[in-house]
């Protein structure tokens, strides 16, 4: 367990009436009451900027009794604020999802952390697509059947946008891919450092960028999309097969793409029925199995 930080003050001349500044000098470090002279940085501010100093720096702190001699030390001990780790970026309590009175998934909980990639595997049916479009808010949750958080707040009152991949590319097949992301960019923003050129060569879609959605293959189109989601200002995403249609290379590019991103700070849930294995450093997996017979 790290010890508290403590700063301590130090004044020269408190009680001489003398037009120079007060001078304070702040050893900060980790240390105990008794051995408050150890230091790791030292600094030098004059009169009440010391103060504002320490209010800056999450320092807590309390002024001792002056010394009664002048150019003696008095003593001014600070105890920085606790800082508190930030919410998941998104964490499920007790998620449950029935469809007709029939059960499809849960209950389950867990929560994902920036930085993290989790895997949902499972047979066809065992609610994995279900599972992502309940987190995305696009079906509806009934009563008792849980709770999601966004960074700490009940998901329906959440601001943070996140990006969401399904089966179908959601992208209009009149359009070319360079369109596609204008249109999209527009509507949602862009991931700031990222261009819609940049992204569309990144997913290897070099030479294609102004051909039509609908003469490309399917594994093109899969890395159109993948070319949104990675344009997105978005920290969450959640991506649904984003193996499907493509080659080998193609996985390889998926496994970058996240790692990237979960590099960047987010995080990402993707989900796979076991015919692909993810090569991601750290990658947590989830299981889900079928509940109806």
């Amino acid at each position: 367990m790290t010890p508290p930080r403590y700063a301590v003050a130090s004044s020269v001349g408190l009680r001489q009436k003398t037009s120079q500044s007060r001078r304070w000098c702040f050893f900060v470090g980790t240390s105990d009451k008794t051995n408050e002279s150890q230091s790791l940085l030292t600094l030098r501010v004059h009169g009440r900027r010391a103060f504002r100093l320490a209010r800056m720096s999450g320092l807590k702190y309390r002024r001792l009794k002056p010394s009664a001699e002048p150019g003696t030390t008095s003593v001014l001990s600070m105890r920085q604020s606790p800082r508190t780790a930030p919410p998941p970026l998104i964490e499920v309590r007790q998620l449950c999802f029935s469809r007709s009175d029939e059960p499809i998934f849960g209950p389950m909980a867990f929560a994902l952390e920036a930085g993290e990639v989790l895997l949902v595997e499972g047979a066809n049916g065992s609610g994995k697509t279900t599972l992502l479009r309940v987190l995305a808010g696009l079906l509806e949750l009934g009563e008792d059947a849980g709770e999601i958080l966004r960074e700490g707040v009940a998901a329906a009152e959440s601001q943070q946008a996140l990006a969401f991949l399904g089966h179908a590319s959601g992208l209009k097949l009149d359009l070319s891919p360079r369109e596609n992301l204008r249109f999209t960019t527009r509507l949602g923003g862009l991931r700031a450092g990222a261009s819609i050129h940049a992204a569309l060569l990144s997913v290897g879609l070099d030479g294609f960028e102004d051909t039509p959605m609908r003469y490309l293959s399917a594994g093109q189109r899969k890395r159109a999309a993948l070319a949104g989601i990675l344009s997105a200002p978005v920290a969450l995403w959640l991506l649904d097969e984003p193996y499907a249609n493509l080659d080998q290379e193609g996985h390889v590019l998926v496994d970058r793409l996240l790692e990237t991103h979960a590099a960047r700070g987010g995080a990402a849930i993707i989900t796979s029925h076991g015919m692909t294995s993810p090569a991601i450093r750290g990658i947590r997996r989830l299981r889900m199995e079928c509940h109806h017979e």
